[in-house]
């Protein structure tokens, strides 16, 4: 056999059970419907994961129907319900669970000194009998019974591996060491199942699984630290959500096991990968609580980048076939990385981004654009495409610019007149006017009238907004229509309405004087411009 082959047939299977249906819909205001828990359940099974817990059927008559659903209607996973150690509960489970191919009952009970002298204030061997007693009732009914010692990492080492055997005796095929108050480390929690794995005479006849929480922010690690010790499931949620601070997240796990490669070499996952990054809006989605932008794998910046050094080396990659990333962003089902366009940026990001847009600006048109977009990106967090395309496509239509507005002061508001003064540039000269109008906008327009005399009429000006928000980048669109009826179209784009307004009238009458002076012929680079905006 080839040592390749080899190699794949060691690597040690890694069961994922998810149980975003159970535990992160305990997560305050994630409550799911029956239809949206059938429907995230239908895309876990696509994603690939092994159980799916669907819920815990004895709280409530409507999570017994929706655990009940799911198993009769959900193919491939095996589908699981949790339990109370109450044999009254494991009863309702299993009944749950019936209609299912694919089962499994779950059944849990707290082994800590603190939830049995304060919770359930039963002795150990109380809880032993508890555990013991469950397991067979829920054997008896179902074929696979998984068990769980709630807060196993705060119990006494003795007591757990005594519960632990009793267990597997009574049953038990997967054993389940919750870190549930996520009060672990990795190196204890690790120690702890390689120990476990040691001394529980029986602990050969059961998986070893791991339910790790994040109230440290170590579940990931501590998962994983299990696995690297004999566990072979992993107890997780999609985008980390689950009681409190969270559960391990499910998409950090797997993305782990895959891309280092020590890791990959010793183990495996059945999860489609392309299936994570839709699984995550789909559960954003249902249960209404946003993925932090800066969440691993799936969170909105996690292939974003802004810092120019950072965007050079993307770039740089991009166009040798690789990437900056250590994770491909289609492999996860994710289109691509992300620039961001901000202050920081450069100009090689610039132009990235206006090459993809479809616009061919020369070295001089590029450095212009460039400026204005510094001037705009130190006013905004970022720069959005729609405002990248206002700003070049304003260069572009300077390439007829025969006066140049240098100077723009207006005055008005509540019983002032409005009054305008601008100054304009032909070539060497400069001309200056000011004037006064019905509005701030009439004002610049009369002001810049009695610089440019030409014979002109205001056929429409349109004002329209390329981004939301009040710091929004307005666009004015301006017609005119010149003494032999040629209507000419101006366009300005300004974070300011009143600068963009003068920009869009300066543009239209630079073309009727264009027009009027009998100017040469367009250049090529305004042919390039029309080529680039038939691209986008």
């Amino acid at each position: 056999m080839p040592a390749a082959k080899r190699s794949r047939s060691k690597k040690t299977r890694i069961m994922i059970f998810d149980t975003t249906l159970r535990d992160a819909e305990q997560c305050p205001g994630a409550a799911m419907t029956g239809e949206e828990k059938l429907q995230v359940a239908r895309q876990l099974a696509r994603l690939g994961v092994d159980v799916i817990e669907a819920g815990f059927p004895y709280s409530s008559p409507g999570e017994f129907e929706s655990v009940q659903r799911i198993a009769s209607e959900v193919r491939g996973p095996t589908i699981c319900g949790l339990s109370l150690c109450r044999l009254e509960g494991i009863d309702r489970t299993a009944e749950a669970l019936q209609a299912g191919k694919k089962v499994r009952l779950h059944a849990f009970l707290s082994t800590s000194p603190q939830h049995r002298e304060g919770i359930l204030r039963k002795s150990r061997q109380e809880v032993v009998e508890m555990a013991v007693s469950s397991v067979e009732r829920a054997r008896s009914q179902i074929d696979e019974v998984e068990f769980s010692p709630m807060d196993a990492t705060r119990t006494e080492f003795d007591f757990l591996c005594e519960v632990v055997e009793g267990a597997i005796d009574a049953g038990a095929s997967i054993i389940n060491i919750p870190d549930t108050l996520g009060y672990s480390v990795p190196s204890e929690f690790g120690e702890l199942i390689r120990r476990l794995r040691e001394s529980v005479p029986n602990i050969d006849r059961a998986a070893i699984s791991v339910h790790c929480h994040d109230d440290l922010g170590l579940a990931t690690a501590n998962s994983l630290a299990g696995v690297l010790n004999g566990a072979t499931q992993v107890e997780c949620t999609i985008n980390g959500l689950g009681e409190r601070a969270g559960n391990a997240s499910l998409e950090e796990i797997v993305v782990i096991l895959d891309t280092r490669r020590e890791l990959k070499r010793r183990f495996s996952t059945g999860i489609n990968m392309k299936e994570i990054y839709r699984s995550s809006r789909l559960v954003r989605d249902v249960t209404g609580i946003p993925v932090q932008p800066n969440k691993a794998i799936v969170g909105e910046n996690a292939f974003a980048h802004s810092s120019g050094v950072h965007v050079d080396g993307v770039i740089k990659l991009l166009e040798r076939g690789s990437s900056f990333e250590i994770v491909r962003p289609q492999k996860i089902g994710r289109e691509k990385s992300e620039i961001v366009l901000t202050s920081r940026s450069g100009r090689k990001a610039v132009r990235h981004r206006l090459a993809e847009l479809g616009y061919e600006l020369s070295q001089s048109e590029l450095e212009k654009t460039y400026q204005r977009f510094l001037a705009l990106a130190d006013q905004r967090k970022e720069v959005t495409d729609g405002e990248l395309e206002s700003l070049v496509a304003d260069e572009l239509r300077l390439t007829q610019e025969i006066y140049a507005l240098d100077y723009l002061h207006v005055v008005s508001g509540g019983t002032t007149i409005p009054t305008a003064t601008v100054r304009l540039r032909r070539n060497s000269e400069e001309f200056q006017s000011v004037a006064s109008g019905v509005g701030s906008v009439d004002s610049v327009y009369k002001a810049i009238n009695d610089v440019i005399k030409l014979p002109h009429k205001l056929v429409d000006y349109t004002v329209s907004s390329v981004t939301g928000g009040t710091d929004a980048l307005g666009e004015v669109t301006v017609r005119i229509s010149d003494r032999a009826g040629t209507v000419h179209t101006g366009r300005g784009s300004s974070m300011d309405i009143i600068e963009a307004s003068a920009k869009a009238y300066m543009q239209a009458l630079n073309k009727a004087v264009f027009r009027a002076e009998g100017g040469p012929t367009r250049r090529k680079t305004k042919k390039k411009a029309k080529r680039a905006k038939r691209r986008t």
